[in-house]
């Protein structure tokens, strides 16, 4: 079984960069002995040129040229959604295909995501939402979706102001969702 990790969460949350910086822990803590796959999804325009497949951009740890020992340990494909809300309707396929292929971690990025999609919840073994300080009052947080479902919640950008307010704000949000009071 090839475990799957989704990173998902709101737009401009920095996913690509962690993404980037997961990749980069595990080949300097494996010693580059896993294969990874990531397959990052990206938002097809209704009006414009299509998809941008910007995730590439901040992908930093990898030579993504082409060549060398990175293309034989980490594999990273774009996908366009083309049509679909947040997730391509291939996205299964494109992940049995993955699986296939012998990887020892699949990472997929979706899309920046609004309140109330967790699309990427079935097709993963791990869930994680990325979000920022910046979410508005706590009260906003009752209508975070992904907060009913995520495995795990990353509070990114954690320099900027209101970072520890919004870590207990987020904490106390996933007690009352999940009844584990006193825990």
């Amino acid at each position: 079984k090839v475990p799957i990790l989704g990173i998902t969460g709101t737009g401009g949350s920095g996913k690509s960069s962690l993404t980037d910086e997961l990749v980069r822990r595990l080949r300097v803590d494996q010693q580059d002995k896993l294969r990874v796959a990531v397959i990052a999804v990206d938002p097809t325009r209704r009006k414009g040129v299509g998809a941008l497949l910007g995730d590439r951009i901040r992908m930093n740890s990898l030579d993504l040229s082409g060549s060398g020992l990175d293309r034989d340990r980490v594999y990273f494909r774009s996908l366009a959604t083309r049509g679909a809300h947040e997730l391509p309707d291939h996205l299964g396929d494109v992940l049995a295909v993955t699986k296939a292929a012998g990887f020892d971690l699949i990472i997929v990025e979706t899309p920046g995501i609004g309140q109330w999609d967790a699309a990427i919840v079935p097709f993963v073994d791990v869930s994680l939402y990325v979000m920022t300080p910046e979410f508005g009052a706590p009260s906003q947080l009752e209508k975070i979706d992904m907060l009913d479902f995520a495995d795990a919640v990353a509070i990114n950008k954690f320099e900027r102001r209101g970072a520890e307010d919004a870590m207990r704000d987020v904490g106390r949000q996933l007690v009352r969702n999940r009844g584990a009071f006193g825990a």
